[in-house]
């Protein structure tokens, strides 16, 4: 029988913990999760924000997942690459989820060396979810853009596979054009870190990403059975099991007001019917359930003695 994978939102638990000071709690928490049989853990991020970070009003509840336009701009977003490296050198086995890291607003080259080293470091365990977000502020600010973001991204997904083999390695594009660099210590993997793909929808981009370079698909909210058959016969023309993509789904926390936790016996209850559609990872954001900080170790162990029941 398939057995449930847990994954851990450390990401946007600022009701529990500060972003400015808390981040070495983060660390524990990720410490924790191993130790109670989480599989693996995600953080996701923004450089900045700007004003349209809250243009649809701010989030019901402070413990609800960010979404496009529903952010206070101040909302704490530290370097997720950082703190899972921090995570990688207190932990054994746990996966690090590298989850909507925001391609276009770096150089290939310069995310490709923190990627690898990444990876190298945690001995292949590191999960990159690239994306290009939602900011039009945030590319603003960087000076990249907007418009060009989907290009982007793939410019990115095409010189990463470049550099994952020997040096040296040249490319030429409107975008980055450079020529004969050498690229050295590759990831610990020879075909680099895992990729993983998603978000809303099933757009021709997103599924033409995953049969060229994903492992694992993570949708954002449920996905339509002709999605899946979109994604399922897309993957058979390039010769690729749809069965090999590790699959992410989700819980589903419910707010009784816009103050208080979610009830955990609720939110796990969508788990078995996921994994009757094929998904086997399931993500939880702790603080959406507690607001002990001291209390995450326990919350984890709670959930994997749940979810084994209602898988079991």
């Amino acid at each position: 029988m398939t057995i449930a994978r847990m994954q851990l939102v450390l990401s946007e638990n600022w009701t529990m913990t500060g972003g400015r000071a808390d981040l070495p709690t983060m660390v524990r928490w990720a410490r924790e999760a191993e130790d109670a049989g989480f599989d693996s853990v995600m953080i996701s991020e923004h450089i900045v924000l700007g004003p349209d970070a809250g243009a649809n009003g701010v989030m019901g509840n402070p413990r609800d997942y960010a979404l496009p336009g529903n952010q206070d701009p101040y909302t704490p977003w530290p370097n997720s690459l950082i703190l899972l490296g921090a995570i990688a050198a207190v932990t054994d086995r746990l996966g690090l989820a590298a989850s909507a890291v925001i391609a276009p607003l770096r150089h290939p080259l310069l995310l490709a060396r923190e990627l690898g080293t990444l990876d190298l470091l945690s001995e292949g365990r590191l999960m990159v979810l690239p994306n290009v977000s939602w900011s039009r502020d945030e590319y603003a600010a960087l000076g990249v853009p907007f418009t060009r973001r989907g290009k982007l991204l793939d410019e990115h997904l095409e010189i990463w596979a470049k550099l994952w083999g020997p040096s040296p390695v040249s490319h030429e594009s409107e975008y980055y054009s450079f020529q004969d660099v050498y690229f050295e210590p590759k990831a610990h993997r020879p075909d680099g870190p895992r990729l993983c793909f998603g978000g809303a929808g099933m757009h021709d981009a997103m599924v033409r990403r995953i049969v060229r370079y994903g492992h694992a698909f993570n949708p954002l909210g449920k996905v339509k059975p002709e999605e899946m058959q979109t994604l399922k016969e897309a993957m058979a023309a390039a010769g690729r099991d749809v069965a090999d993509l590790e699959m992410i789904g989700g819980t589903r926390a419910v707010f009784p007001d816009g103050t208080s936790c979610a009830d955990l016996a609720q939110a796990l209850e969508p788990i078995p019917e996921q994994m009757a559609q094929g998904f086997t990872t399931f993500c939880i954001k702790p603080s959406q359930f507690t607001d002990a900080p001291d209390g995450v170790g326990e919350f984890c162990r709670e959930v994997i003695r749940r979810v084994g029941t209602l898988t079991a």
